[in-house]
């Protein structure tokens, strides 16, 4: 059977079938799917019967793996598989993974392991579709900025609000500060297409002020979270997203009542982002190295 690409929304999203991603893919399937997800940014694959080795066999078919991740600890005996688990915290802020170091992955698998029977949607948004819409004013505008990216998150709760539990998991995840400068304006390295790159882990844009900065970011960021530019993705047991880091937001919706929600997740080492004057990202503070090499 031939690969199947069908498209889910307008702007960003495809099923893939025809496929069988728990074996070895060959060439001219790799080719296939990378080529769609250039196109659509987020590829879902449907009725996957894998267990972590599985998971980053397949993910390998795009690059080197990155570990689980620069802080957070990863599942027992998987140290490239990051845990998504609601009982460690929730990931409702938008955001792309882990742009706070200097070469961000290229590519993200998550993987249903435990679905709430209702909720508990991934929202995955086009930054390519954002950066399109932008009137031509505020395009000139992105296209000059940069943004200091960090782990020291702007969490929306006070210190004082929160148990012992997310305080420690919240001292987890800045054990080790990360600071890094990247352009609003990335330009994707296959497709050259430009696409908003900031998120919840963008911070401040370099030269203003915070206040200034927190403005500008809402304004640049009320575009890729615009109804029109989200796939909104409904989990079901034994299934499967790939997309692309590089020119995507999301956003794990909390809407399901505190049920048991789990995905494991594999990422793939990505490239250094280059702004559109081909100026490449720099590194303020942090060494990133035990988590990721950098994608050629």
């Amino acid at each position: 059977m031939s690969i199947e690409i069908s498209k889910v929304t307008a702007n960003i999203g495809a099923r893939v079938s025809g496929v069988d991603i728990s074996k070895p893919l060959d060439e001219e399937q790799v080719t296939a799917i990378r080529e769609a997800l250039d196109v659509h940014k987020a590829l879902a694959f449907d009725d996957v019967h894998l267990d972590d080795e599985g998971q980053q066999a397949f993910a390998r078919h795009f690059g080197d793996l990155t570990t689980a991740h620069p802080t957070v600890a990863a599942v027992d005996g998987a140290p490239n598989v990051l845990p998504v688990d609601s009982e460690r915290g929730r990931a409702n802020h938008w955001h792309t993974d882990v742009t706070f170091v200097l070469n961000p992955p290229k590519a993200s698998t998550l993987r249903s392991i435990t679905i709430p029977p209702y909720g508990g949607e991934t929202l995955i948004a086009s930054s390519a579709a954002a950066y399109r819409d932008l009137p031509a004013p505020l395009r000139a505008l992105a296209d000059t900025l940069w943004a200091e990216h960090t782990n020291d998150y702007d969490y929306a709760v006070p210190d004082e609000q929160i148990d012992e539990e997310q305080a420690a998991q919240r001292a987890q995840f800045t054990s080790i500060k990360f600071r890094t400068a990247h352009p609003v304006v990335r330009v994707h390295p296959l497709t050259g297409e430009r696409g908003l790159f900031i998120g919840g882990f963008a911070q401040r844009i370099v030269g203003l002020s915070v206040g200034e900065s927190r403005k500008l970011l809402d304004l640049f960021q009320s575009y890729v979270t615009r109804p029109e530019n989200i796939l909104r993705w409904r989990w079901s047991p034994n299934q499967l997203v790939l997309f692309d880091n590089r020119i995507t937001q999301h956003y794990a919706v909390d809407n399901y009542d505190g049920r048991p929600r789990r995905l494991h997740r594999v990422t793939v080492a990505g490239d250094v982002p280059v702004g559109i004057e081909g100026k490449e990202s720099y590194s303020i503070e942090g060494d990133a190295s035990h988590y990721t090499s950098v994608a050629e």
